[in-house]
């Protein structure tokens, strides 16, 4: 049970990236994906929670109305879509989930039992 976040890049403010987060050995399908970040100096910090069915996406204050989520399902992928990067975006972004079929997007983040490597977002002009 692998999942892959990639994407990442230099961007300048206000740019875009899209991320990935690719799973192998199970199906993302049945099973919330959330994306982290952790900033220089910064503790990490969940940005963004999708559920299962693709039905529910939470954004943190940060982010909302610039970051979005989508589903391709058929490629076992979940996108973080990100727009209008600022300056307090940088950071090494991870996708997570606790594994567990049909599972709720936890409230406070916690309780996720598989990692991504992360992808390392740089926004400079």
């Amino acid at each position: 049970v692998q999942l892959q976040a990639s994407g990442g890049g230099l961007v300048q403010p206000g740019g875009s990236l899209r991320l990935s987060c690719a799973a192998s050995g199970f199906s993302l399908d049945y099973v919330f994906i959330a994306w982290f970040r952790q900033g220089p100096g910064k503790e990490r910090e969940g940005v963004s929670c999708t559920s299962f069915s693709g039905g529910s996406t939470y954004y943190s204050d940060s982010v909302d109305g610039r970051f979005s989520v989508t589903r391709d399902n058929a490629k076992n992928t979940v996108y973080l879509q990100m727009n209008n990067l600022k300056p307090e975006d940088p950071a090494v972004y991870y996708c997570a989930t606790d594994g567990r079929p049909g599972s709720s997007c936890p409230g406070d983040y916690y309780g996720m039992n598989y990692w991504g490597k992360g992808t390392l977002v740089t926004v400079s002009s």
